[in-house]
């Protein structure tokens, strides 16, 4: 695609900007990797998003929680098998309707779900730290508008808030597979 004069008289190359957030997301998944090492041994990447998934929505049916993950109920279903022989999630009957099982976190699933999450958010504030107040303030901006072109909701103030869409993997974007 050709470069553009934007209002502000800047050129918009989007291989320039597609690069750099490439680039930023290296970082990002490099942050994400750092922040799941404690726990790497008992969880793997697909299994987190599975505990950030109950974190977020509570107490839910494995069809529900599959859809939300993009993944094959017998997929969800080898995934929840595995966090409740660790001990992360378990099993309940519905007590709306008793030929359901609902799905969700043990104390020690939410304890991993805000552990990892405390050492990602500390490390990329770490990160943010380094930037001045400008930039700071155009970084913002600029995730704002990257967000909102990519359908994704801004993340909560805390990270114990109820979100529709947990971190961005129940998104209007195309699947790219289970991790």
């Amino acid at each position: 695609m050709p470069e553009r004069e934007d209002p502000a008289g800047t050129t918009d190359d989007v291989d320039l900007v597609t690069r750099s957030v490439l680039t930023a997301s290296r970082l990002l998944v490099a942050v994400s990797a750092q922040s799941l090492a404690e726990v790497e041994e008992r969880v793997t990447l697909p299994q987190f998003r599975m505990l950030v998934v109950l974190s977020t929505r509570g107490a839910t049916k494995l069809v529900t929680l599959a859809d939300l993950l993009q993944v094959a109920p017998s997929t969800a279903m080898r995934m929840i098998d595995r966090l409740i022989a660790a001990g992360l999630a378990d099993r309940r009957p519905n007590p709306a309707n008793r030929r359901e099982t609902l799905l969700q976190l043990t104390e020690e699933g939410h304890r991993t779900v805000a552990d990892v999450t405390t050492r990602r958010r500390a490390a990329i504030a770490a990160i943010v730290q380094r930037l001045s107040p400008t930039q700071r303030s155009a970084l913002v901006k600029a995730l704002a508008a990257f967000n909102e072109a990519g359908g994704e909701p801004l993340a909560p103030v805390r990270d114990d808030t109820v979100s529709p869409h947990p971190l961005g993997w129940t998104t209007g974007l195309p699947a790219t597979g289970d991790a």
